[in-house]
């Protein structure tokens, strides 16, 4: 699987279900939400810079700018849909094990010298506290060693020391599969090498609901949300 491909469907997919294709109909032939979410990813990697072994900074303040008429069309949604394509950022800033230096924020402006159509992203590294992601919910893993609360809406799984949670499997990957909480509980592989494995079914995305078993290389982990 391809890294950034399930981000950029689950995006979609999160958007259907918010405004039951009301982007779609604001958007018509010109930009698409997809477009700016991809564009977004490439702004990360471009100017992703290392600054310690294990540790990438990359932007986390962004400014999306529109023509006059497609800003005019989406002003209206620039509350939701700047939420979504943070949520983007963040998913993709957690599958390539990016880090942050203030909270990811993305505004929807307009660009006087852009025809309807055309945009561009601008990203840069904004110093901020970054809040802490954890949720009401009593999500955890059983896992043989016992059991993994579940505190962070992103919870990468592996094998590599920059992973959330660590399994000493070798039939594990380093950075394995992604275990999402909101909007829906839900993994996807992270282009591991042995695949993710969801009550017995080999998948790159799957939902996940109480009970669910999920088996990575050798190890068997049980997802609880109660």
């Amino acid at each position: 699987m391809e890294v950034g491909v399930g981000v950029l469907d689950r995006f979609e997919h999160r958007l259907d279900r918010l405004v039951n294709g009301a982007f779609a109909r604001a958007f018509k032939a010109d930009v698409q939400p997809v477009e700016i979410a991809s564009a977004l990813q490439r702004e990360c990697d471009d100017k992703a810079a290392i600054v310690s072994r294990g540790r990438t900074i990359v932007p986390n303040a962004f400014t999306v700018e529109l023509g006059a008429s497609d800003h005019e069309r989406l002003e209206g949604y620039a509350e939701p849909l700047g939420a979504e394509l943070a949520d983007v950022v963040r998913e993709h800033a957690a599958e390539r094990g990016y880090s942050f230096v203030g909270p990811v924020t993305v505004a929807l402006t307009g660009g006087d010298d852009l025809e309807t159509g055309v945009f561009r992203v601008l990203g840069k590294a904004e110093p901020g506290e970054i809040p802490p992601q954890l949720t009401t919910s009593r999500a955890h893993l059983e896992a043989p060693g016992g059991s993994i609360a579940l505190t962070q809406d992103l919870t990468v799984l592996g094998r590599g020391a920059d992973a959330d949670v660590q399994l000493d499997d070798l039939g594990v990957s380093r950075r394995h599969a992604l275990l999402r909480l909101s909007p829906t509980a839900s993994i996807s592989d992270l282009g591991s090498t042995n695949g993710t494995v969801v009550d017995g079914h080999r998948v790159d995305d799957a939902e996940l609901t109480d009970g669910s078993v999920i088996t990575l290389g050798e190890t068997t982990l049980v997802f609880r949300q109660k």
